[in-house]
Parts: structure tokens; sequence; C-alpha cells
């Protein structure tokens, strides 16, 4: 990675308040460490539970003054914007149904927004805070932090750089073992659908997979013919989705995610395949990207290795042959949501590498997606307009 561009931007680095992610969360727990990995953010305030003592005591267990730990993202918001050293960035990791009215509060409140997915819970909402950030003007960085991967971005770039030909097959399935049991969710909220969202299984992990496929092939889904449900008996959200694809450039494509697959641990895999050869990634071996040109030895691209692209070098953070990861992924969204933030705040342009993280845009799409595959799944597959 390059120098650190937000020191020599605005002198100092980005201030960051966290919402969400307390004691106990894994997604919290990324956040915080993937904003320090590359020193360009300090955390100086934090609101990481809705209980004001067990908020305090979290936050001065992460080094944080008692009077900078709040009891909840809109106290945080408001004591934040009447201090002179308030923060600049606000990252958001709390239930999905609180993406939305938090974000808002703090777009108006003039906070640059790094927020975790779902964006929001509904279309509706998805269409609003979509056009609060283009009003803004501000940065809004969503954290489907799998196209932080460098062998992700090695992707996108072939399929820009047309070394795949015209895109004609996409296959992406999301696989986790997590629900497989019958009985209540390990996260109390995720079970109730006025929190988790009208399809749990598709704002988890449906939204990363869409995700990924929009991200590395650069097209939009066009329709969908999909079945959404609960494949364990009692279940009353929905761990299943599937989906057939028509893509806008023509390509067909599968679409497949659960989260009851007994025994799977965290099977994101992607095949798109062109006129001239075939790509394939799975997160479980993210060092290795398979290409099989048409007519040739299949090819492994690794990071740093030979034939890797400007955007997966921009990613790439130690020499080839070594393992980087999930921590070093979320990182780099955050690493370049800073780098955007600190050219916003000096009126300069960021580097064209830096601006690949996903947006409030990609958040829209994701929620246009998801509700036409429960319209789809509720006229019995019928094929519907994305």
């Amino acid at each position: 990675m390059s120098s650190n561009p937000v020191i020599a931007l605005i002198g100092r680095r980005l201030k960051l308040a966290v919402i969400g992610g307390g004691p106990g969360s894994f997604i919290g727990a990324m956040h915080r460490q993937a904003a320090s990995l590359d020193g360009r953010y300090d955390i100086v305030a934090a609101a990481l539970s809705s209980d004001p003592e067990k908020a305090r005591q979290a936050g001065v267990a992460l080094g944080l003054p008692p009077q900078r730990c709040y009891g909840g993202g809109a106290d945080l918001l408001a004591k934040e914007m009447e201090r002179s050293d308030r923060a600049e960035v606000v990252a958001i990791m709390t239930p999905n149904d609180s993406h939305f009215p938090l974000a808002m509060a703090a777009l108006a409140a003039g906070f640059d927004v790094i927020c975790d997915k779902p964006m929001t819970n509904t279309l509706e909402q998805a269409r609003a805070l979509h056009a609060r950030v283009q009003e803004t003007g501000l940065v809004f960085c969503l954290t489907h932090n799998y196209t932080g991967y460098p062998m992700v971005r090695q992707a996108r770039a072939m399929v820009a750089d047309g070394q795949l030909g015209d895109i004609r097959l996409v296959q992406v399935e999301y696989v986790q073992g997590g629900r497989a049991k019958e009985g209540p969710a390990r996260v109390a909220w995720k079970d109730d659908p006025e929190r988790g969202g009208p399809s749990l299984v598709m704002g988890d992990i449906g939204t990363h997979a869409h995700n990924l496929l929009r991200f590395i092939t650069g097209q939009e889904v066009e329709q969908v013919a999909a079945d959404v449900g609960a494949i364990v008996p009692g279940r009353a959200t929905h761990d299943y989705a599937a989906a057939m694809l028509r893509m806008q450039g023509g390509a067909r494509g599968m679409f497949w995610v659960t989260q009851a697959a007994a025994g799977v641990e965290n099977a994101l895999r992607i095949r798109v395949s062109g006129s001239l050869g075939t790509l394939e990634w799975f997160q479980e071996r993210p060092q290795q990207l398979r290409f099989s040109p048409l007519g040739a030895p299949a090819q492994i691209r690794t990071p740093n290795g030979p034939g890797t692209l400007p955007l997966a070098a921009q990613a790439s953070r130690i020499v080839a042959g070594h393992p980087e990861g999930f921590h070093e992924a979320f990182a780099n969204l955050y690493a370049d949501a800073a780098h955007a933030i600190a050219a916003r705040r000096t009126g300069t342009t960021a580097p064209p590498l830096v601006m690949h993280f996903p947006t409030a845009h990609d958040g829209l799409a994701g929620l246009v997606f998801v509700d036409a595959v429960i319209r789809s799944a509720a006229h019995h597959g019928a094929w519907t307009s994305v």
C-alpha cells in the first residue's frame, strides 16, 4: 500500500465515531480493526450499546474518555455536533432497521458515513437515502467487504480489460450453515422481520452475492425468476433464496444463497464466463483467482503474482506468496473511503484506483434486487423486471 494519503492531504488522521458493534459483536470488531489497520482514522467517540452503562464500559475499554461514550446513536450524533473537536466520519454497524434513520441523521449533520450492509431494509428507504447522499455530496461507503479482496479486484479489472470477451454466463452462490438447526437465532433481532427486513437471508448474504456479481461483471441484473423461503421447519424468516438471472448484456445466470446448509461455513463462490474464457473465485481460498482462457491451459492468478493488474496491486498489502484475508479486504474499503473523504475535505480529486468501494448507488441496487426477488417468488417464480 502507498504512504498515508490522509496525513498528506489534511495533516492528521480522520476523526471517526462508531455506532453499534459492542461486546460480543463479530462485525463491530471487524469495522474497528479495519479502520485502524492503515492509520487513517482515530476512533474518538462511540455508542457501542443502547444501554448507557454498557456503552460507557465498552467505550472506556476501548480507551475512549467516558464523556464520549454515548448511550445510543442519536445521542452521539447530537452531542458530537456540539463539539469543536467533533468526529468527522460516522461508522454504523447496528441492526438492519436502524441503518436508515442513523445514516440520514448523520448525513444531515454533515458527517461522511461508512455503513454496514444492507444499506436499508426497504426499497423506499434505499431510494430516499441514495437521494440524500447525492444532495449532500458527502462520502457514503457501504461495507460489502468482499469487494476489497485483491483477487476480486483483479477479476473486475480483467473483465473491464476485455480479457473474458463478451460476458455470457454468471453464477454466484453464498452458502452458510450457521442456521441449519431449528430454534431461535443467536442474535434475537434477526428473527424479527421488522428489524431484520422482509427477507433475512437476502439482506444478510444475498446482497453480498448480488454486489459481488455486479462488481466483477460491471453489469446489472435485468430480470429474475426466484424462489424464497425457509427450509428449516417452523422458521418464519427466510433462510434460502435462489433465482435464474437475465443480465443487461444478454448473459444468463444463477444465484443461490442459504444460511441453513448443515456443515458449511462461509462458502461464497462466483464464476463468470465470457466468449474468451472463465474466471472463478472462492472466498475460502481468496488468494487464488482461476482464469481458464479458451483453448489454453488454466492459470492461477495470485496477489502481486504475474499478471497482477493495477486495481489488484492497489489492494495487495504484502509480497507474493503470503496470505491476505478478511481483515485486509475490509480494511481496503476503509482505506479507500478515507482517501475519498480527505480529498473531498480538501477540494482535491481522489485517484481513480481508490474509488471502487461500494456506495449508496450499490446499496440502492441491492434493495432493488431484493425487492424483485421477493416479488418474483410471490408470483411462483415468474420472470420479474429488476
